[in-house]
């Protein structure tokens, strides 16, 4: 049987580049030495596998689409701080350079792997870049907007893995494995800058994948990619605001909260349309806990569009750092994965952050 390697692969991938200037995501054999110096490692040598099960295919094509996601906003990130962009600037600038320069490269290598990896499996659709935009105009809110999409994508690989082992597809545990741990390293990095304990929590919060495809869907500029969106086999849920922000921060106290949708081409939400949240419920995923729902309150409506208030129970649940919403027809769970089936809109995006920590901390600037 043939052997694919990611390394002898990488030429083959096509479709609409990121921006850079390194050859990505097409780089010869020079700019992958480059690539790889700059990167701090090579990428992986050994086989791949030359079939995989439906489900890891999806997860490898929502693993490539984030990572080209992530490679176009390192790039636009590094370019504003190189270029003193206002809002961007910093003291230690050198230093960011340096930082985002590696994290780039380290982000443009995950993504060769993941097409690489498809591409090995004879699959018979490859994520390419699409057109993005970055809800940021200064530093501190691009390293929140990075750590909490790096969140999102740490929640995201768990279910992964378990979609490998499912289908007995061994080789890329041990990669995505290897990212997963990578990929916390950045968050640490993210949390020290914010004045934050670098690491969030004992056990981090999973993310299904159709959250984290609907969660990336606030990035990429409507019918910019040169591919329809339903090629990778995930639903596309409405967004959820959080006191009226697809990122709500909030502080560590038990509050209530705001949470408004657009259910108005959702042919699930119709039987709910203008009735008083009877049947609906707001359902937070927090760590490795068994989903938590509560009823919502004041109830309002606009067509299709509603708002309504929930609960957020902090100090019961221990809700540090990231945890995710969801607007659903059920209240009764026992993992993340099963939110989905009861979805109706999500995911709202929630970041607690200890002002007590960012008050004493003596972290970068």
């Amino acid at each position: 049987m043939k052997s694919f390697t990611l390394l002898g692969l990488i030429g083959l991938v096509a479709g609409a580049a990121v921006p850079s200037n390194d050859g990505f995501p097409k780089p010869n054999s020079d700019q992958q030495v480059v690539l790889a110096q700059q990167a701090g490692g090579k990428l992986p040598n050994i086989a791949l596998p030359t079939k995989i099960g439906p489900e890891s295919t999806t997860a490898l094509q929502l693993i490539a689409f984030n990572e080209l996601f992530e490679t176009a906003f390192f790039n636009s990130l590094l370019q504003n701080i190189t270029n003193g962009t206002q809002g961007y600037e910093a003291d230690n600038k050198q230093e960011l350079i340096n930082v985002f320069s590696t994290i780039l490269a380290q982000e443009e290598t995950h993504a060769l792997a993941a097409q690489a990896a498809l591409m090995a499996a004879n699959t018979s659709f490859v994520p390419s870049a699409c057109q993005y935009m970055f809800p940021t105009t200064n530093l501190t809110q691009a390293v929140n907007l990075a750590e909490t999409f790096t969140a999102v994508v740490l929640g995201a690989l768990q279910g992964a893995n378990v979609l490998f082992a499912k289908e007995n597809v061994t080789v890329p545990i041990q990669l995505i494995s290897s990212v997963i741990g990578q990929e916390g390293e950045q968050n640490g990095y993210y949390r020290t800058v914010l004045k934050q304990v670098p690491s969030e929590s004992p056990f981090l919060t999973a993310v299904p994948a159709p959250f984290a495809y609907s969660a990336l869907q606030l990035f990429v500029v409507p019918g910019s990619c040169p591919y329809p969106l339903s090629n990778i086999n995930l639903p596309i849920f409405p967004g959820l605001m959080v006191n009226g922000t697809p990122v709500a921060v909030l502080d560590a106290k038990d509050q209530t909260l705001y949470f408004s949708a657009d259910l108005g081409n959702s042919t699930q939400a119709q039987k709910y349309v203008g009735g008083n949240g009877t049947g609906l419920y707001l359902t937070y995923t927090t760590g490795q806990q068994k989903p938590i729902s509560l009823n919502i309150t004041n109830v309002k409506w606009d067509s299709g569009k509603v708002g309504f208030n929930a609960d957020f129970p902090f100090t019961e649940n221990v809700m540090d750092g990231f945890s995710h919403a969801a607007l659903t027809t059920g209240n009764m769970f026992n993992s993340s994965d099963d939110v989905v089936a009861m979805a109706l809109a999500g995911p709202g995006v929630i970041q607690v952050r200890n002002s007590t920590v960012a008050a004493n901390a003596t972290g970068c600037s």
